[in-house]
């Protein structure tokens, strides 16, 4: 019986090991060339979530809709604050997570480049999540991690027409510490500082 739950445990921690930690995301250079930014020390930032996928929903309305109805089936009004902080949490966590987490690791590397709000930066880095996937944390030692896919797309910030190079994140995962993930917003934030991190690894190994 004992050797039988052994076998079980040492399933679901593998299931689990292989859903929420141990990668990262794909960062891979699809069009264009990154040597613009040689000699450069500040980016500047914006984003974009326009025709992003949720999980199973090609449009995030659908997904919206869906949530706000649940919500307001169980209480009214909690669905128009769950709106609003699906919303707000992209500038309040999502982003900054990202940046802060992507010019650490740029600087760890001795890099000279500083991503944020420079608007008068030569060059603008536009991250646009197409997919997000917020996960789920359910009772016990069960969970699935978020996930986000995006494109960043570098561009001259006065003159956006042809983009400079074009890279695409995929795969990017998030999870909180166990007890502290039953927040979606938790999880998402953790795939944007992943995406953040493997980024900034990538554009120290090419931008010396």
């Amino acid at each position: 019986m004992r050797k039988k739950l052994s076998i079980i445990l040492l399933g679901v921690l593998t299931a689990m090991a292989g859903t929420a930690v141990g990668y990262g995301a794909i960062i891979n250079l699809r069009s264009g060339s990154l040597d613009f930014l040689k000699g450069e020390t500040q980016v500047n930032v914006e984003y974009s979530y326009e025709n992003m996928r949720v999980g199973e929903f090609e449009r995030e309305q659908d997904y919206i809709n869906k949530k706000v109805a649940e919500f307001n089936n169980k209480e009214a009004g909690k669905g128009e604050l769950w709106r609003q902080g699906w919303v707000n949490d992209r500038a309040r966590r999502y982003q900054p997570k990202f940046e802060e987490l992507l010019n650490r690791f740029l600087a760890g590397r001795k890099s000279s480049l500083n991503f944020g709000s420079f608007k008068d930066a030569k060059y603008t880095l536009i991250l646009k999540t197409t997919f997000t996937d917020p996960g789920w944390a359910g009772a016990g030692l069960i969970r699935h991690s978020a996930l986000i896919n995006a494109d960043a797309v570098f561009v001259e910030t006065q003159n956006r027409a042809t983009p400079l190079a074009r890279l695409t994140i995929t795969k990017s995962p998030g999870l909180g510490a166990w007890g502290y993930d039953y927040d979606p917003g938790m999880r998402i934030q953790e795939s944007y500082a992943k995406a953040g991190k493997e980024l900034g690894i990538f554009l120290s190994r090419k931008v010396k």
